[in-house]
């Protein structure tokens, strides 16, 4: 298959008539699939109400069947025909934080595709705070489908150099509007409960939800290494995030770190270290690869490097990677969520 590569500056003032856009938007109606730059990371895209185009998602990706997509918006008018009704809490979570990566899962209505929704009984939906995304759903007027565009378990594309990496002559188009900016999926909020329940962190906080609604639950799910038999979000039930080699989380000193690097290489192994500025600067880094993914000085840094970290590994000849871990506050609750999906719960603890 064809893949059509369009380059469009999401600062353009008339996006909207952009030609890249119109024949992105024109493949979207013809159920294609297309990817493109969200604020969170790329996304592939399709029509919502299509069986066909929807399957053609899960076919580029390798993705299992059972684990629902999250449909994206670019008005609020769309949710009367995909959702039956919206809770005040939802209602409180859009007026805050929407455009923006926040995902609510909600009652769903019939018509949208039973392969989006994974035959539950509810819909996950969002809308991105990006100018290309929205003006690929407000010209092709669908809502779209759109999980991440990469290959199903490895780390999420950031960039559109990574969705080419892995998708290129297995989808009809990719929009490359740069770099994307929070660089971790969109927290997902499910309010089809009493208390609002997060079921994926993401940039949008528990601290940041508790400000505008009051409790907030955690999905016990999140920290169990079990899979989940019908997850209601994406990111619940298989490994993802991860790179060619096996990662493990190193939580400890930064002399404990060095040990298990030591260890390693005493076995003959290529070692890869995935840490912060801070702690490359206090570790031996000679024979190793070390990746910087930001600065414990704000997290936010190490959220919008983590898949580039992650990804680039794949570019070495590394026999394992050891990550440092973060506290899991703030937005280093979803960082450790994506770490621990990345490394499959394996841990070396001091």
């Amino acid at each position: 298959m064809e893949t059509k590569l369009w380059a469009v500056d999401k600062e353009e003032p008339l996006i909207n008539s952009y030609p890249q856009i119109m024949e992105a938007a024109s493949l979207l109606k013809e159920n294609e699939v297309v990817a493109f730059p969200t604020e969170t990371v790329y996304g592939l895209g399709a029509n919502a109400l299509s069986d066909q185009a929807v399957l053609k998602i899960f076919e580029a990706k390798g993705r299992p069947s059972d684990n629902p997509l999250i449909v994206h918006i670019s008005k609020l008018e769309q949710l009367k025909n995909l959702v039956d009704n919206v809770p005040e809490a939802a209602r409180n979570l859009m007026d805050a934080f929407w455009p923006g990566p926040l995902t609510l899962v909600l009652p769903k209505k019939e018509g949208v595709s039973q392969y989006v929704t994974a035959g539950l009984e509810t819909l996950a939906v969002r809308m991105p705070d990006h100018a290309v995304a929205r003006a690929l759903m407000e010209v092709s007027e669908l809502p779209l489908a759109a999980p991440s565009a990469n290959l199903s378990g490895k780390p999420s594309p950031t960039t559109a150099k990574h969705v080419e990496e892995d998708l290129i002559h297995r989808i009809a188009g990719i929009v490359d509007g740069g770099a994307t900016g929070v660089g971790l999926e969109s927290t997902v909020v499910d309010c089809t409960t009493e208390v609002p329940v997060i079921l994926r962190p993401g940039g949008v906080t528990k601290e940041d939800l508790e400000k505008v609604v009051g409790k907030v639950d955690v999905d016990p799910a999140l920290f169990s290494q079990e899979e989940q038999h019908k997850p209601k979000s994406p990111g619940m039930k298989y490994t993802h995030y991860a790179p060619v080699a096996p990662v493990y989380l190193v939580e400890g000193s930064e002399s404990f770190l060095q040990q298990t690097i030591t260890d390693a290489q005493r076995k003959g192994q290529k070692v890869g270290v995935l840490a912060t500025e801070e702690t490359i600067a206090q570790i031996k880094t000679r024979e190793i690869t070390a990746i910087s993914c930001g600065t414990k000085k704000d997290l936010t840094t190490v959220a919008s490097q983590l898949y580039d970290g992650l990804r680039a590994f794949n570019a070495t000849e590394v026999d394992v990677i050891f990550s440092e871990t973060f506290p899991r506050t703030g937005v280093g609750a979803a960082i450790m969520n994506r770490l621990e999906k990345a490394a499959g719960h394996k841990l070396i603890k001091e």
